[in-house]
């Protein structure tokens, strides 16, 4: 059971509520983001966040899910790699067999070479941020990713390891409801 009191979807106001409504169309709320119930400012950042990252100009939304479905199996933070998996599989980027394969090689993805450098980008810079190069940074400009672009993908990875760490804390996997 979580260790965590978090607002029940029916029960939200406010900030909560309108970061709830964000996921309407989904019929549920996932987990994670109702773990951030408990402070409306953080729900309030994190619904501005998704916004930004949702309406981005050069990351796309398959390079997003995946980059979160492989730091998500790095931490072994199961409800965000499942729950990636399932997105993916939804738009058609990924099936069953797909999703194992990218889970034990993210090479394999199935994205463009400029998207597929970005993930394996962002994985290296989460796993070993000290193995990080000049010559990686300039391979990535070198394919047209901006510095904008850089920072917003790999800040998009670290936040999942935050999540990840919370998620476990608070026992969230545990969760009945959410």
């Amino acid at each position: 059971m979580p260790i965590l009191k978090v607002v029940p979807p029916e029960e939200a106001q406010g900030k909560v509520k309108e970061g709830y409504d964000m996921f309407a169309q989904f019929g549920m709320v996932p987990a994670p983001f109702q773990m951030y119930s408990p402070s409306p400012e953080l729900v309030g950042m994190r619904t501005a966040g998704i916004g930004y990252f949702m309406s981005h100009p050069n990351l796309n939304p398959a390079l997003l899910a995946l980059i979160r479905m492989l730091i998500a199996e790095e931490m072994k933070y199961y409800y965000c790699i499942s729950l990636n998996t399932q997105i993916l599989k939804s738009v058609g980027i990924l099936d069953e067999d797909a999703a194992a394969k990218v889970l034990a090689d993210p090479a394999s993805a199935p994205l463009e070479e400029k998207d597929k450098a970005m993930l394996l980008f962002v994985l290296k810079a989460v796993k070993t941020p000290e193995e990080v190069t000049a010559e990686d940074m300039q391979a990535l400009r070198d394919l047209g990713w901006s510095e904008t672009d850089i920072v917003d993908a790999t800040a998009h990875g670290a936040n999942m390891v935050t999540d990840g760490i919370l998620f476990k804390a608070f026992k969230m996997d545990e969760a009945e409801a959410c």
